[in-house]
């Protein structure tokens, strides 16, 4: 009797030196996957309950080269647009909350709805003819920034494969929401001009965003207005757990 009682006496202490040895309640990781897309992306997770945690993520790509060349030449109707000398970098934060259905804290199967707050830099290469000559072609580029709010969920499995390491297996993720884009070109144009660069800008179809132009004498601007979606592919995340 005497050392069952010494035993429920002493089992908080030993849930908590347990509780020391698996880890902490935070997690900072990074996510590896990314890197395929010239993409920096740290999260740092905190446990709320047993069972459920929020994290906070930043991405972060440098200006230069458009990733996957060939999906936008797709998606995009326009011969005008230079791909080839295309540049795009990006920001994005994500607030998230997961729900861990199994396994206990910050461990196994979750599902977590999101909010993701992304901002594009964009350097938009838009040929049009310049003379009466149809041969004769200028490049108007366009820099400014696109920005958009979508809210989605994603499904993963975190595993906890050392004392203090993490792997967090993203299964796959989706979300949706809107944008607006701001896009200036500056430059001194002629009457002739305006009216070719007006004609690249009007052929333009990348539905369902509206894209809306105006040109003068001093150069151009685009507004976009539209609908945002995005997938989170398979991604792998490597955390320490403190």
């Amino acid at each position: 009797m005497k050392k069952l009682l010494l035993l429920a006496m002493l089992l908080p202490v030993l849930q908590a030196d347990a509780q020391k040895l698996i880890g902490g309640k935070n997690i900072i990781k990074w996510n590896v996957g990314s890197m395929a897309a010239r993409n920096l992306h740290f999260t740092y997770e905190r446990s709320l309950t047993k069972r459920i945690s929020f994290s906070l993520s930043y991405r972060t790509m440098s200006k230069g080269a458009l990733p996957f060349k060939d999906q936008f030449q797709d998606a995009i109707n326009s011969n005008d647009i230079n791909l080839d000398n295309f540049q795009i970098g990006n920001t994005a934060i994500t607030p998230e909350l997961r729900f861990y259905l199994s396994l206990g804290r910050m461990k196994g199967f979750y599902i977590a709805p999101y909010a993701r707050f992304a901002t594009f830099d964009l350097g938009a290469p838009i040929n049009f003819t310049a003379s009466t000559n149809p041969l004769v072609e200028k490049e108007a580029v366009f820099n400014g920034k696109i920005k958009s709010t979508s809210v989605g969920l994603m499904i993963g499995y975190q595993f906890q494969i050392a004392t203090k390491l993490v792997l967090d297996f993203q299964i796959i993720g989706g979300h949706y929401g809107t944008s607006k884009g701001d896009l200036n070109f500056a430059s001194a144009l002629t009457p002739f001009e305006q009216t070719e660069l007006k004609k690249s800008l009007d052929d333009i179809d990348a539905k369902p965003f509206k894209f809306t132009s105006t040109v003068n004498n001093s150069g151009a601007q685009i507004i976009s207005d539209g609908p945002w979606a995005g997938i989170r592919a398979v991604n792998i995340g490597l955390g320490i757990r403190f």
